[in-house]
């Protein structure tokens, strides 16, 4: 982007200039760090004016500020001087909203000064949500610069988990067999989770490496049942049998194979097979994303077809509407958003979206093949001229196979700090997959997802009550 002004003689009356921007969360929080204003009307977490809906309302005067942007940018442009602005607001502005920023000069004033009439239109129905006038200094020396590096800046916390972390708080512990849990990172997440009563673990293992584990951690065992089995492949038959029982309500992982894991889970006598293909759900809290993401399959099907591609997308949506996402919007994803018969991926978004608009998938909003920025970024989208309920707002990202899946995913925690919390689901009880790699806020999570799904598919009267 060239940046180049104009200067006070090469003004004239009625000379125009313009730019659009989409509000965002994020742009309000940052709003809020800068200003110091930490009103609760600007963040969708909370009902900040007390009307049952947790909007983002953005603050008014980062709307009015958007002006600046085109002053200093295009008109006058570098070099100008703000020396008054007066504002009229006339409507609300909220997250996804698009904007255009207009401002237009109305009077040469003395001492190089300039009056422009100035104003915030809301595209969607074009209201003037900004009226007002801005004096400023015109530069007097003709300037141009390249686009400037300005840092970025990126709203690093993992609100999204933190809150789901609250919603579990009132449900009862989770019995989860912990399979293996025979190493420092296995064996902590585990305990912290049933510390902070997420889960009831019961751990299946070889003692003396859980014991030298806990140690290593400086632990405490007491009062949780162990049961000593040093083989892989016989401990996770044994926590199948849990669940076989009715003593535990979820596996979940440690340090073993997933296959010895998902072999016992699917053997045919006294398994977990619920009628589904068994998938992966990566459940992402990113930085700077107003909503958790979710990536599916990322762990389990390797190059999935059309059938198991509907389980997997099914799958997603039921844990999405676990979370409290009420209507996930589903995103397809190929590296087109319009089908290619030399594509296999941009055949199976069509017929996934098609599938979903007939009945065959249900609870949540499909479309496909969309390509990644115009499943998530809304400027993309209608830059495409893509206009749908999923387009540029997906909340589940369907990827075309396992290689796709697990780069997004690591790209997403690797490069954007992303958390993520994972999860098999299609079996009878969730299974919670967690990496060595993961922190303690990703497996706490992890558990976290396992409890809202098991209280929401098993135990829906509990999860009432809790929300009470």
């Amino acid at each position: 982007m060239k940046l180049e002004n104009k200067t006070y003689d090469e003004l004239s009356v009625g000379d125009s200039a313009t730019l659009k921007r989409i509000a965002r969360e994020d742009d309000f929080l940052i709003f809020a760090n800068a200003s110091g204003n930490h009103n609760p009307l600007h963040i969708a977490a909370y009902d900040g004016d007390g009307d049952g809906q947790a909007e983002a309302i953005a603050p008014s005067l980062w709307v009015g500020s958007l002006i600046s942007a085109v002053l200093g940018n295009v008109l006058p442009g570098p070099g100008t001087v703000y020396m008054g602005q007066s504002f009229a607001f006339h409507g609300k502005v909220e997250a996804g909203d698009e904007l255009e920023v207009a401002v237009e000069v109305a009077e040469k004033m003395p001492g190089d000064c300039v009056r422009l009439v100035t104003s915030v239109t809301r595209l969607s129905d074009g209201v003037n949500v900004v009226t007002g006038e801005a004096i400023v200094r015109a530069p007097a020396h003709k300037l141009g610069f390249d686009a400037l590096d300005v840092p970025g800046l990126v709203v690093q916390r993992h609100r999204h988990f933190e809150k789901l972390l609250d919603r579990v708080t009132d449900l009862p512990a989770l019995v989860t067999a912990v399979v293996a849990p025979e190493e420092p990172n296995s064996l902590g997440g585990a305990l912290l989770a049933g510390e902070r009563k997420v889960i009831l673990p019961i751990l299946v293992g070889a003692v003396e490496k859980i014991r030298a584990a806990a140690e290593i951690l400086g632990r405490s065992l007491d009062g949780i049942e162990i049961i000593d089995e040093p083989d892989h492949r016989k401990a996770a038959n044994l926590a199948v049998d849990l669940v076989a029982d009715g003593r535990a309500g979820a596996l979940m992982k440690g340090h073993l194979h997933t296959d010895d894991l998902l072999h016992a889970a699917l053997r045919k006598e006294r398994g977990l097979r619920a009628g589904r293909r068994f998938t992966h759900v990566f459940v992402m809290d990113v930085p700077g994303l107003a909503h958790p993401l979710l990536v599916s399959d990322a762990a389990v099907n390797i190059q999935p077809d059309l059938k198991t591609k509907v389980d997997i997308v099914q799958n997603a949506i039921d844990v999405a509407i676990s979370i409290g996402i009420e209507e996930p919007k589903v995103g397809v994803l190929s590296a087109v958003e319009t089908v290619n018969p030399d594509m296999p991926s941009s055949i199976d978004a069509a017929l996934l979206s098609k599938m979903a608009e007939r009945g065959q998938i249900t609870g949540g909003l499909v479309d496909g093949p969309l390509a990644m920025d115009n499943a998530m970024d809304l400027g993309a989208a209608r830059t495409k001229g893509i206009r749908s309920p999923v387009a540029g707002r997906a909340e589940v990202l369907i990827v075309p196979n396992i290689d796709a899946g697990n780069m997004l995913a690591k790209q997403l925690a690797v490069v954007s700090h992303a958390e993520g919390a994972g999860l098999v689901l299609g079996a009878s009880v969730p299974i919670i997959l967690t990496s060595r790699a993961d922190d303690d806020m990703a497996r706490l999570a992890s558990c976290a997802v396992a409890a809202l799904h098991y209280a929401r598919t098993k135990q829906p009267s509990t999860l009432s009550k809790a929300a009470e």
